[in-house]
């Protein structure tokens, strides 16, 4: 496993050397609602957690030892099929949490596997177990969190299952643009196993995307958009 870990105590990221008090993403991250109280229950390090492309924050199957918040970069969360395929069953992205299931003590679902290159922070199933136990506020985080999960896996089925291959394509670079109109995207084998299409089909979709100016590659994957074209490309059959 290809990642930097960096070991702090809950009262040096009050302090601030963990950045958690002032994290950029502190809003709509697992901790948002957490009060000074409430990070003095906490009594074990949160690692932070820098993951290279490639490698795996947790495979399918292991046991629930933590939760993950996703600070910088993309993340796919895996299953493997029988014929040895494998299906993204969704992307996390800033401010998302992978393995929920650890705070059910249920053994991880999927494989979580960096994308892009991934900073995270690593929080012990015991954090979240005592805060929910002894706080509110991390209940009612959890709970939002599963709620999120049930909508981007609807939004998965539906939006990136559904229509033509190019159509597909075109919601899923929606998905990732961002306020300028740019994103980060990836590599071909992983947006047919996303949209379930084959890899060629996908690498087909995009050059044509390419040659009619729908998309400006800046960058390998990294891509200007057309937003509005790909909008009514997305709203097609």
């Amino acid at each position: 496993m290809d990642m930097s870990v960096k070991k702090t105590s809950i009262n040096a990221a009050w302090r601030g050397l963990a950045n958690c008090r002032g994290c950029g993403i502190r809003d709509s991250a697992l901790f948002a609602d957490l009060t000074e109280p409430d990070f003095n229950l906490i009594h074990l390090p949160i690692d932070e957690m820098t993951v290279a492309p490639g490698a795996a924050l947790y495979h399918v199957g292991d046991e629930p030892a933590a939760l993950y918040t996703v600070r910088g970069g993309l993340v796919k969360l895996v299953q493997y099929l029988p014929n040895g395929g494998q299906r993204i069953v969704r992307l996390l992205r800033t401010g998302d949490t992978a393995g929920l299931e650890a705070a059910l003590g249920e053994p991880y679902r999927h494989t979580a596997i960096a994308i892009h290159p991934v900073l995270t922070c690593r929080i012990p199933r015991a954090v979240i177990q005592r805060l929910s136990e002894e706080t509110q506020h991390l209940h009612q985080q959890l709970m939002r969190r599963w709620h999120q999960a049930v909508e981007r896996a609807d939004a998965f089925l539906v939006e990136l299952g559904t229509g033509s291959a190019r159509a597909r394509v075109a919601r899923l670079f929606l998905t990732l643009v961002d306020d300028r109109g740019e994103c980060d995207f990836f590599g071909r084998e992983d947006v047919g196993a996303v949209l379930g299409i084959t890899t060629e089909t996908a690498s087909r979709v995009v050059a044509e995307l390419k040659r009619q100016g729908l998309l400006d590659e800046l960058r390998p994957n990294r891509f200007r958009c057309d937003v509005t074209a790909l909008r009514e490309l997305a709203d097609g059959p």
